[in-house]
């Protein structure tokens, strides 16, 4: 893919090429997006906002790294999704269902890919891929999106940095915090992780 090529063209108004993009990228995309939002309906719709906010804004791309360009505004349309529910919480009546069956549903068990391991062992993992991600959730909003790029994403500090636009040293502050009250919230249930890693 000559991407390149493809952002030229899609800045022309060729939207096969941008829908080249969007297949490039929407995965990736939604990955962050569920993450941070850790629900899928709200993902899709923050992803989608995403897209169509690059679309209109695509003249303004002026070069670097288009993924980092594509997950900063991903990231934006989350800030955006999470600001707004905060001023209008809501609950419907699915939700009211849904939140008994959470617990033991595992919605959130991808945050952490799970290995060949014993019954036992991967009840346990799931738990512990259960409690790590309602930790993250509990997060600030800017702590969530750093530890989900840095810690599930496997992104550099310099990838996050500039898809925050935030300094490497904001960056590697909210990921500090982030990672202590991950922390101090597992050390809480500490029957959830490994021998190794208990006190």
């Amino acid at each position: 893919m000559d991407e390149a090529a493809l952002i030229k063209s899609a800045q022309r108004g060729d939207t096969d090429a941008f829908n080249t993009l969007v297949l490039a990228y929407q995965s990736q995309a939604y990955n962050v997006a569920y993450r941070i939002m850790g629900d899928e309906a709200a993902a899709s719709d923050a992803t989608q906002e995403a897209f169509l906010s690059a679309y209109r804004g695509l003249k303004s791309f002026r070069g670097g790294s288009f993924k980092s360009w594509i997950l900063r505004t991903v990231t934006n349309a989350c800030y955006d999704a999470l600001r707004y529910n905060k001023r209008r919480p809501s609950t419907s009546l699915d939700d009211l269902g849904a939140e008994a069956d959470q617990e033991s549903s595992g919605s959130f068990e991808d945050f952490i890919p799970s290995t060949e391991e014993t019954p036992a062992e991967a009840a346990e993992r799931s738990e512990l891929r259960r409690a790590i991600a309602a930790a993250a959730l509990a997060l600030p909003p800017d702590q969530r999106v750093a530890f989900v790029l840095s810690d599930v994403q496997g992104m550099s500090y310099e990838e996050i940095a500039e898809i925050t636009q935030t300094s490497l040293g904001t960056v590697k502050s909210r990921l500090s915090r982030a990672r202590a009250k991950l922390r101090d919230y597992l050390l809480g249930r500490a029957e959830l992780l490994p021998d190794e890693f208990r006190q």
